[in-house]
């Protein structure tokens, strides 16, 4: 790095960094037995403070549903930890690599290293999950760790502080504070990586910041999350699954399906079916604990002028209640809405949800979502539902997205030996598993060369030597 370490000021969050640099140069990468030993204690930090962790982050919202809690974080981690360390001795040694004829008998190997400190900036929307899984990888590839918890996470920010601070020295993974100006400064640090998982938005400006370093970024960011629901589908079978696709988390969710695209006559059956799933699962009363919260009121008046604007253009609402009414609103949980008649020029199909609305659009012909979805900006997650194999394997082939799940919602986003990651506008890089190990890892190419390969034969002077070595060397290549 051409900047001296020492050059940037001395200030906590500085000299945070420098020192987690430092010894990230002056140490031999850690162990094996260091490692297992970290995720040992990271998975301490989970279990010994899940309920902590459920209350602090049901705080930050205003309400949180436990059970959402517990599936989507704790035992997220809990399985992700036990996988990594299961497999990190395999993923830590040497890779063979196949070696040229020409070259033979040296080899290749593939070394993967340390990076040495990655920087991970999390998001609010599930501040447990997004902020350890990428620390998990990171741990796992031998690198010091520093976390930028969301300004809307003050409770689970606290909490995520003091509990990582019992269990690793601050030259290991630290928790930096969420006070104005953090964010722009930490962007700005030299880190070996950065990952930034919030929205696109805001990762512009974060890839901006690191480019001045030259910091490798991952970028795991959102966009609007096609459904398709073909011909050949069974609404009954569809329905619910895009409910609770769709409310989980009160819609908080990157991969969360942004719109939905049926067969035109099918849009009035699937609109209800989905509305009485909705209503199945989580009723019509905003006290239903299993329902959560909009995390802020700019939030919530957000969503609502999503809601206004369709209905100014035209749009029909299916919803069990105003945005505006006191019981729902006093709760900061915005009633689940279904937009029917909703157009490309409505603001709720300009930009990403990130709430209970859900848009139904009906199409004709059964090249049309096809073709609607690839006039926009790639997005991070597909569904499509249907039995038709042609039909499915058309829209595979024919759409660039972050990742797919066939006849389901969400679900891709579990297996974790399967990459996470976008693709232009909803992202770059990928992690998660062996992924992650590999994001977070420089895979260093070593050649051993042979005492016995004759090499010193192409030195000069070349003579006539090099007439004779020629010919087999283009029968070699």
């Amino acid at each position: 790095m051409d900047q001296p370490v020492g050059g940037f000021g001395g200030n906590a969050l500085h000299d945070s960094f420098h020192r987690m640099f430092e010894i990230s140069r002056a140490e031999p990468p850690p162990t094996l037995e260091q490692r297992q030993d970290r995720l040992a204690r990271l998975r301490a930090l989970i279990k010994d403070n899940e309920k902590r962790f459920e209350q602090a982050i049901s705080a930050d919202f205003g309400h949180r549903c436990a059970t959402e809690t517990l599936i989507a974080e704790t035992l997220s981690l809990l399985g992700d930890i036990k996988h990594t360390s299961r497999h990190l001795k395999r993923w830590m040694a040497p890779r063979k690599v196949s070696t040229q004829l020409q070259f033979l008998p040296g080899k290749n190997r593939l070394l993967p290293q340390p990076l040495g400190v990655v920087g991970v900036i999390a998001p609010w929307n599930y501040p447990l999950q997004l902020t350890i899984a990428p620390a998990i990888g990171a741990i796992a590839a031998g690198n010091r760790v520093m976390i930028k918890p969301s300004e809307l996470s003050p409770h689970f920010t606290t909490l995520l502080q003091e509990t990582v601070a019992a269990k690793f020295d601050a030259s290991e993974m630290m928790v930096t504070g969420i006070e104005p100006g953090v964010a722009e400064a930490f962007a700005r640090l030299p880190f070996d990586h950065l990952m930034f998982t919030g929205s696109t938005r805001v990762g512009r400006i974060v890839a901006a910041e690191a480019g001045k370093n030259l910091t490798p970024v991952t970028l795991e960011l959102g966009g609007k999350s096609p459904t398709i629901v073909d011909r050949s589908a069974d609404l009954d079978e569809v329905a619910p699954r895009i409910a609770y696709a769709k409310l989980m988390n009160a819609g908080q969710t990157c991969i969360a399906p942004d719109y939905v695209l049926a067969p035109q006559d099918r849009v009035e059956a699937l609109a209800g079916k989905i509305w009485g799933a909705m209503q199945q699962m989580w009723g019509t009363d905003p006290a239903n604990p299993d329902y959560t919260s909009i995390i802020a009121e700019h939030h919530y008046a957000r969503l609502k002028g999503l809601v206004d604007d369709a209905v100014a253009h035209g749009a029909r609402l299916l919803q069990p209640a105003s945005a505006s009414d006191a019981a729902w609103a006093g709760k900061r949980k915005f009633p689940p809405t279904l937009v029917l008649g909703a157009t490309p020029e409505m603001k709720i199909m300009q930009e990403e949800i990130f709430g209970p609305l859900l848009p139904i659009l009906g199409y004709s012909e059964p090249t049309e979502p096809i073709d609607f979805i690839n006039r926009r900006d790639r997005p991070l997650a597909l569904y499509w539902f249907g039995t038709d194999e042609a039909a499915r394997d058309q829209v595979l082939a024919r759409t660039v997205s972050g990742g797919v799940t066939v006849n389901d919602c969400l679900v891709h986003f579990a297996q974790v030996n399967q990459p996470m990651g976008g693709v232009g506008a909803s992202g770059t890089g990928a992690y998660h598993g062996e992924w992650g190990f590999n994001t977070f890892t420089k895979m260093k190419p070593v050649f051993y060369r042979s005492p016995y390969n004759r090499f010193a034969d192409l030195y000069p002077p070349y003579g006539g030597k090099i007439a004779r070595l020629s010919k087999m060397l283009r029968l070699m290549s």
